[in-house]
Order: C-alpha cells, then sequence, then structure tokens
C-alpha cells in the first residue's frame, strides 16, 4: 500500500517539473556560495558590532535560503496536498533515520544552535579543550580558528554533552586577563595602582570598559590579574602581551620583584 502511495506521489513529475525544480536549487547554491564568500570578505572590513552582525548573518540566509527551495520545489515536483506530504516526509523520515543518524543528530544540534545561539560567527569560545574564534556555521558544524591559524570542526551535536565557553557572546566585548607573580612584602596599594595605569594607557585598551585588578595571596606570594577589554576581539593576544609586557617594565623599576616559578606543591 505504501509503495502504490509514492508510486501515485511521483506519478505527476514529468522532465519539465524536473529542469523547474534543477533551475530553483542550482540559484539557492548560488545565493548561498555567494553569501558564504561575499559576507565574510565584507565583514573583514569592518569593526565592532557590524562586523559581527554581518558573519552572523551568514548561517540565517543560508537556513532561508534552504526553506524557501524546499516550499517552492514541493509543489513543483508533487501535488501538495495532505497525503502527499505525509507520504513523502514519512519516507524522508525513515530513510535519514535509519542510513544517517549521527549527521541528522548533529542537523538537528545545528537548527537548535540558529535558535538558541550559544555561539555566532565571530564569537570566541573554547570547546573541547579548542579555543578560537567562530569561523562559520554550516548545517552540521561549526569551524573555528585557533590563536595558531588551525582550523578546527566542531560538530554541533557536541552542544548535548560538552561544555562550552563563550568570550564575547555576540559582542565586541571580551575581557583579558595579564597575569603578574609577584614576590610578598611590597607596597600592595601601590602596585594595584601601577597596573590600574597600564592598562588605562594601553592603545589597545577599551577605557569606557571596567579596569579592575585582583590581587591574592598566595603561598608563594602574591597573585595580580589585570582584567580589561582591548578594542576588539581579535586584538586579544597582543594586548595581553602588551600588558602584560609594560607591566613587567613598570614593576621591575618600582623595585617590587617575580616570582620566577610559583610553587605548587607542598
Amino acid at each position: 500500500m505504501e509503495d502504490l502511495g509514492l508510486k501515485e506521489v511521483f506519478a505527476t513529475i514529468n522532465s519539465q517539473a524536473l529542469l523547474d525544480a534543477l533551475l530553483v536549487v542550482v540559484v539557492a547554491m548560488v545565493i548561498i556560495v555567494v553569501a558564504q564568500k561575499l559576507l565574510p570578505v565584507l565583514a573583514g572590513r569592518l569593526s565592532g558590532k557590524p562586523r559581527l552582525y554581518l558573519l552572523a548573518s551568514v548561517p540565517l540566509i543560508r537556513l532561508l535560503v534552504i526553506v524557501a527551495t524546499i516550499i517552492i520545489v514541493v509543489p513543483i515536483l508533487i501535488e501538495p496536498s495532505f497525503e502527499n506530504m505525509v507520504a513523502i516526509f514519512g519516507a524522508l523520515g525513515l530513510v535519514l533515520g535509519f542510513a544517517f543518524k549521527d549527521y541528522v543528530n548533529s542537523l538537528i544540534a545545528g537548527i537548535v544552535t540558529l535558535y538558541e545561539m550559544p555561539y555566532r560567527p565571530g564569537d570566541w569560545i573554547q570547546v573541547d579543550g579548542h579555543y578560537g574564534e567562530v569561523r562559520s556555521i554550516g548545517a552540521r558544524a561549526a569551524e573555528i580558528v585557533t590563536p595558531d591559524d588551525s582550523v578546527v570542526v566542531v560538530p554541533h551535536n557536541m552542544l548535548w554533552n560538552a561544555l562550552l565557553a563563550n568570550g564575547n557572546d555576540g559582542t565586541d566585548n571580551l575581557m583579558c586577563v595579564a597575569c603578574f607573580h609577584l614576590e610578598p612584602n611590597h607596597d600592595v596599594q601601590r602596585v594595584l595602582d601601577l597596573l590600574r595605569n597600564v592598562a588605562f594607557t594601553s592603545p589597545y585598551t577599551r577605557t569606557w570598559q571596567p579596569v579592575v585588578v585582583v590581587v591574592k595571596n598566595e603561598p608563594w606570594g602574591m597573585l595580580y590579574r589585570l582584567k580589561a577589554y582591548p578594542l576588539e576581539p581579535k586584538e586579544q593576544f597582543r594586548y595581553v602581551s602588551d600588558l602584560t609586557a609594560r607591566g613587567a617594565d613598570v614593576l621591575a623599576e618600582a623595585g617590587v620583584g617575580f616570582v620566577s616559578a610559583p610553587v605548587t606543591g607542598g
């Protein structure tokens, strides 16, 4: 009975319908490819929120094009009756469920990703020990570029059982931390003031965001953590290097000694 139903569904398909459907699919593929190639290039010439918004629009445009293509192609190939839709999508669901279980799982996770947006293109995330900027979000996986310029492909279904840290969460605010391991017996307030001044005088600092210095007493000495925001998330490594180098120079001039290797054991 099911085979006869499917035969009736596809009985109306002819060469003209196939050509029309193929033309729609080709146009959709061209739009997707152009969006995936052109928008990141344009985003690379921008900074701040416009860059993030433009990058985030790429997977959304792809999803809208795919949905629109399905809506246009299905009525071309078959008569859009309730019985035909049930037969087609029922058979398609069975095939995908058995043959592409893991792939479908990733596709569903990709849809959840586009809805919940735990990460977007332009976000700096850490997942499964890998840290980098989200370069693109596909239907099955996302690509992140690490600080060493390696591309890591992260399947969306890792969302089900992995912890994910997002440094800027769709904004252009990304906190950076520079650590200083100092010997004890020094003027703590003076060191706090010196490190704050280092951050505020850095050419990379977003001065309208908070600059915080946290100090903690450790068995080996004092741990200072200078927290501030760079002008652009992509400048974070250069920014931390600048804070660390200039902070070390200022503290050395002030006569504050460093601990070369903090003691971790008893």
